[in-house]
């Protein structure tokens, strides 16, 4: 295994039977579920994962071989960019070979956008890529993170009856219930609840047992050695649509010579103001080949582009429909293939097709 130096490298040794030849690498980046209280101060500080042992004991009941590396520095998950999502991309490269499937603990509030980036720059992945966190870190009395921490291990451990990784995809798993990554949202930031998959059923719940949906798995098609991207276009820029929004703003932002794509935030099944100013401006950087996916501000449901005649402008000016793709997984999805392709239009071409599982046709 190679060795970096952006993390630093810890080896659980199991007192299980040790029946398993299954190998799981951890990737632990930051956030709540890494915090402890100061003894004095009461304030949260950064939990030593070298002792992560003595937090979570149970980890030595698990039959299989558990390596757990920690970013150095780590992340707060509200300061993650694009170079953040490079960064774990290569880690999972580099290490594909050795292990068998991979659980990344990182802070909640980015961790759609990390898992829906993951989804669209990863490709010929057939193992499983969990993300997982908590509400509150692991050194209080009734954190969630011991929970959240042992029941992603567990799935990512599980096998087909083929000998195949059984999960073979990007997904956070929390509060008992696993979620396609590119389909979740934060959704509560007050109680264990946190993540909810509105237009997609849930993967496996967590149990007594863990009942697995296995009809709604993703396999990706591309096979081969997996690959991840080594650069992100950040060139794109989210617009809110909200009442009262005035032009000049708007056309300042939407006038920065960087802009290659937008995606637009609607109301309801995609509609838009019927001012005429604001039209005008969407076409004419869709004329200067800008991108515009249109995506509902409405965490459920889907963009139905033409049903009213507000969101009927928008398809005759050459505005893209995100159908029910979430906001995370549309601005990482057009990113992701910016970067991949200089051809606008295969771009829109493949906006509108689910390369990983991110939209129902």
């Amino acid at each position: 295994m190679s060795t970096r130096t952006y993390f630093k490298t810890v080896n659980i040794n199991s007192t299980g039977p040790n029946t398993s030849d299954t190998s799981i690498l951890l990737i632990y980046t930051g956030g709540t579920i890494g915090m402890d209280r100061h003894p004095e101060t009461g304030s949260l500080i950064p939990f030593d994962f070298e002792k992560i042992i003595d937090a979570v004991p149970e980890l030595r009941a698990f039959d299989f071989e558990l390596t757990v590396i920690s970013l150095d520095p780590l992340i707060d998950s509200s300061d993650v960019t694009s170079q953040h999502w490079v960064q774990l991309g290569t880690i999972i490269e580099e290490f594909y070979e050795d292990f068998d499937g991979f659980v990344i603990l990182h802070g909640t509030d980015t961790m759609a956008y990390t898992a829906s980036a993951l989804s669209f720059m990863l490709d010929g992945v057939h193992k499983p890529i969990i993300l997982t966190g908590s509400q509150l870190p692991i050194g209080e009395k009734r954190t969630d993170a011991r929970e959240n921490l042992m029941s992603a291990l567990e799935i990512a451990s599980e096998r087909h009856e083929s000998g195949e990784m059984l999960v073979q995809e990007v997904c956070i798993c929390f509060n008992s219930k696993l979620l396609r990554g590119n389909r979740s949202k934060k959704s509560q930031n007050f109680n264990f609840t946190a993540f909810r998959s509105y237009n997609y059923p849930s993967l496996a719940e967590a149990g007594i047992f863990i009942e697995y949906k296995r009809d709604m798995f993703w396999k990706d098609p591309i096979n081969g050695p997996v690959r991840s991207m080594k650069e992100i276009n950040a060139n794109v820029m989210l617009l809110k649509i909200f009442p009262g929004m005035h032009k000049e703003m708007i056309a300042h932002m939407l006038k920065q010579p960087q802009l290659q794509g937008v995606i637009l935030e609607s109301y309801g099944s995609g509609n838009i103001p019927s001012s005429g100013w604001f039209i005008e401006l969407i076409e004419e950087i869709v004329k200067k080949g800008v991108i515009v996916v249109n995506i509902s501000q409405c965490t459920g449901g889907t963009v139905m582009q033409g049903h009213y005649a507000t969101s009927a402008k928008l398809n005759k000016i050459g505005v893209l429909s995100g159908k029910d793709m979430t906001t995370e997984a549309a601005l990482t999805k057009l990113m992701c293939l910016l970067t991949k392709y200089k051809d606008s239009e295969r771009v829109k071409e493949l906006i509108g097709i689910p390369l990983k599982g991110e939209l129902t046709l």
